[in-house]
C-alpha cells in the first residue's frame, strides 16, 4: 500500500516563514461594544438630565466654605495617618517581642480597637468628659500631682485625631507586623553576627526591605481614611462631607452638594493612589 503524496509548497528564499494568523474573537469585540453603549448611556444620563443641576457644582466646588473644609479632611487625615503609624509600629514591635506581656498588650489593643466601630470610639472621646469630668497625674492609687478639666483639653477637633488615629493604629500595627515577618529571617540573623546595634539592624536593614509589603496597604488605609473622616460630621466638625450638609440643608440643593462632594473626594483618592504608585514603584526597585 503507498501513501498518497504530500503537496508541499516551495519554499520563495532560505528566510521563509510561515504565516501567522490572529484568532478572530467576535465576542470580544461584542463584550467591547456593549460597555462603550452602556457608557455612553451614563454620560447621557449625566449630562442631559438638569436636576443634577451642573451649573450650580460649579458654583459651589470652589466656594470658600467647601475649600476650607477640603483642608480640614486632609488635616484629619494626616493626623490620623502620622499618629496611628507612629503607635501602630510600636505596636507591632511589641506583638512581635518575645516578652509576654508586651505582645499581649499589644495584641489586646488590636482586637479592643479593630472589634469596636469608629463612630462608637468618636462618640466615646467626644463625650469623655461624662465618665472623667477631669484627668488628672499621680500615683495610682496614691495622690495626685495635677488635673486638668477634661473638656479643656480635648475638644472636638482633638476627640475627632484620637479617635480617627487610635482606631487606625490597630490596623496600621498588622501592616507594619505583616512587613517585618515578609523579611526572611536570616537578614537578622546575618546583622546580628555582623554586629550591627538592634535600632540600626531594624532602620537601615529591615524596614526598608519590609517597606515593599507595607506601602501598599498602607496607601489603601489612607486613601480609606480620607473618606473615613467623614464620620466625624457627628461631631460638628466642618469637614467635606458636613459642610455640604450645611449647605443643601441652606439652600435645598441636595444632589448638587453631594456631586460637590463626590468630586473632591475623587480628586483626592486619585492624587494619593498616584503618589502611592510612585512610591510602590520606587521600593519595588529595592531602594529604600
Amino acid at each position: 500500500m503507498t501513501l498518497p503524496e504530500v503537496q508541499v509548497p516551495p519554499r520563495q528564499d532560505a528566510g521563509w516563514l510561515p504565516e501567522v494568523v490572529t484568532a478572530r474573537r467576535p465576542l470580544r469585540w461584542l463584550a467591547a461594544a456593549g460597555v462603550l453603549v452602556v457608557l455612553a448611556m451614563v454620560a447621557s444620563a449625566l449630562v442631559t438630565n438638569p436636576a443634577w443641576e451642573w451649573e450650580i457644582v460649579g458654583q459651589y466646588l470652589f466656594a470658600p466654605s467647601v475649600v476650607r473644609s477640603v483642608l480640614l479632611t486632609l488635616e484629619l487625615t494626616a493626623l490620623g495617618i502620622g499618629l496611628g503609624f507612629a503607635l501602630g509600629t510600636v505596636l507591632a514591635l511589641m506583638r512581635l517581642s518575645p516578652n509576654r506581656l508586651l505582645s499581649s498588650v499589644a495584641w489586646g489593643y488590636v482586637w479592643l480597637f479593630r472589634s469596636v466601630p469608629l463612630i462608637l470610639q468618636l462618640l466615646f472621646w467626644y463625650n469623655l468628659a461624662l465618665l472623667y469630668p477631669r484627668l488628672s497625674v499621680g500615683v495610682p492609687f496614691g495622690p495626685e500631682f495635677f488635673d486638668v478639666g477634661t473638656m479643656d483639653l480635648i475638644g472636638p477637633l482633638t476627640a475627632a485625631v484620637l479617635g480617627l488615629a487610635l482606631h487606625q493604629a490597630a490596623y496600621a500595627a498588622e501592616i507594619v507586623r505583616s512587613g517585618l515577618l515578609s523579611v526572611d529571617h536570616g537578614q537578622r540573623e546575618a546583622a546580628a553576627a555582623l554586629g550591627v546595634p538592634p535600632g540600626r539592624r531594624l532602620f537601615r536593614i529591615i524596614l526598608p526591605q519590609a517597606m515593599r509589603t507595607i506601602v501598599p496597604n498602607a496607601g489603601n488605609e489612607i486613601i480609606g481614611l480620607v473618606k473615613g473622616t467623614s464620620v466625624v460630621y457627628i461631631m460638628a466638625l466642618p469637614e467635606l462631607f458636613y459642610q455640604v450638609q450645611v449647605i443643601y440643608n441652606r439652600n435645598g440643593r441636595v444632589m448638587a452638594l453631594l456631586l460637590v462632594a463626590a468630586i473632591w473626594y475623587l480628586i483626592l483618592t486619585t492624587a494619593l493612589s498616584i503618589v502611592q504608585h510612585y512610591v510602590e514603584r520606587r521600593y519595588g526597585r529595592g531602594r529604600a
